[in-house]
């Protein structure tokens, strides 16, 4: 016999002394018993990136077999069967996620597992790993390199660049550094003044938008100025 769920359930009753459980006996084959495992392991309230992307991956791969090869009309590559339907799909439709987040959850398998790491840790977003994903473990490496180092995480953007890079052959240590190291739009140094303090110099009426035109104009021609008295 082997438990297939409920390993927590008897795992207390153990540690509390009890000799007998309830329990339900079941002839099945693995790939069953896989299935099974994966969906009452994905029903927990708490379950990191990575479990999640190795437990959509065995279900995806128990399910293939089961179904058996696909056929002509559906030969795609990740998860179809003789229905036409993918197997990520019905994958999302049990688990409650879109065929989308299925397949960027089993994505998730191609991070080395330092990078995998980060994204359980919360260091490194989910989004952006998936695009990581398809850096060859080589790159992967490079990158949690600099990214330790120079103490960045990659936006969206940055990591589809990357992605592209890569697939084109181009992505060197220098290009990589290169991407990690620009500066950011949201990085980017800012003045901000808040609207209440300015409200004294003008009138009650005036929009923030009037405001901030009536400030450029002002520094337009002091510059203006500046510029003629130098002269």
């Amino acid at each position: 016999y082997e438990i297939v769920a409920g390993h927590r359930r008897c795992h207390a009753s153990q540690r509390a002394d009890v000799e007998t459980m309830p329990c339900i006996v079941r002839d099945m084959d693995d790939d069953t018993a896989i299935i099974l495992m994966v969906d009452s392991n994905c029903q927990r309230e708490h379950i990191l990136p990575s479990e999640k992307a190795k437990a959509y991956q065995m279900k995806l791969e128990a399910l293939n077999r089961k179904g058996g090869r696909p056929s002509k009309e559906n030969s795609r590559q990740v998860g179809a069967n003789f229905s036409g339907v993918k197997t990520t799909q019905i994958i999302g439709e049990q688990s409650g996620d879109s065929t989308r987040q299925v397949e960027r959850f089993i994505r998730l398998n191609k991070l080395t597992p330092e990078l995998m790491q980060m994204v359980d840790d919360g260091k490194l977003k989910t989004t952006p790993a998936v695009e990581l994903s398809y850096l060859t473990p080589e790159e992967q490496e490079d990158f949690l390199s600099y990214m330790e180092s120079e103490g960045c995480t990659p936006s969206l953007s940055q990591a589809l660049r990357m992605k592209q890079i890569s697939r084109e052959a181009k992505l060197t240590p220098e290009v990589l550094y290169a991407i990690l190291t620009e500066e950011k739009p949201n990085q980017k140094e800012q003045v901000r003044i808040k609207t209440e303090s300015l409200r004294k110099y003008f009138p009650r009426n005036y929009s923030a938008q009037q405001m901030e035109r009536e400030i450029i104009k002002l520094l337009e021609a002091r510059y203006r100025a500046k510029d003629r008295g130098e002269r």
